[in-house]
């Protein structure tokens, strides 16, 4: 049976995430960026249970609710171990290892850059993939502690599943990101994307979940080819004012 996902707004441009295994039950949600907001959420869906908060990375406003969501539902604490500077962690998982929600099974890709320790949970079975702040539409994270090698090396993690791998990002910086493409490419595919993604955010739509195959045609750091490329376009976002 599928996983569900519930995809909800919260602080001022970040994502939460609340998923279901259908076949048991068993929930989590990625990340805890509002736990006010989760709960609440949680509470709204009539789900009843709250089994796992799975981690990403360790940045507060992605598990800066892990104690008091802990507290409210007695989850199970799964992540990198850089999340410990937050919070205790119950379950430590890096690059390769496998954590089951009920019967669905979440692979765990080293997606460090970000930060040192990040992570992906990947779905292959529903072709899903949780990728907190390392890949966003049209865009990727800052490198606040990685090197632009170890970041490029992540994103050719991410750029080599399937194409049809829905890709949760964990922020709404499309149209931000837009503009910066936009800068350094002027594709047709890409202008016909940033117009929609324009478009979605004048009408307050989500431009998020979004896939492997449409980032790596428009999105330009997974179009890079080299890590010396990839870090001029990640400096020059930097720096972008547009």
């Amino acid at each position: 049976m599928p996983l569900t996902v519930h995809q909800f707004p919260c602080l001022q441009d970040n994502y939460g995430f609340l998923i279901r295994d259908e076949a048991t039950g068993d929930t989590a949600c990625v990340d805890t960026p509002d736990a006010r907001a989760i709960l609440a959420e949680l509470d709204r869906l009539g789900w009843g249970r709250l089994d796992f908060i799975l981690n990403t990375h360790w940045h507060p406003d992605h598990a800066g609710g892990n104690a008091a969501i802990k507290a409210e539902t007695g989850a199970v604490t799964v992540g990198p171990q850089e999340v410990e500077r937050l919070a205790p962690v119950d379950r430590l998982v890096g690059d390769g290892d496998v954590v089951m929600l009920g019967e669905t099974r979440f692979d765990v890709i080293d997606t460090g850059g970000h930060t040192l320790g990040h992570i992906t949970y990947h779905d292959a079975a529903d072709h899903i993939a949780f990728v907190g702040d390392t890949l966003f539409a049209l865009g990727c994270g800052r490198l606040f502690e990685g090197t632009p090698e170890q970041m490029f090396a992540s994103l050719g993690r991410l750029k080599a599943l399937p194409e049809d791998t829905t890709v949760y990002c964990a922020h709404e910086y499309t149209a931000a990101n837009a503009r910066f493409a936009l800068s350094v490419d002027e594709s047709p595919e890409l202008v016909r994307r940033a117009d929609q993604v324009f478009a979605a955010r004048e009408r307050g739509e989500f431009t998020v979940p979004t896939s492997i195959g449409l980032e790596r045609s428009t999105n330009p750091f997974l179009k890079a080819t080299t890590a010396d490329e990839f870090a001029r376009l990640r400096t020059a976002k930097d720096a972008f004012r547009g």
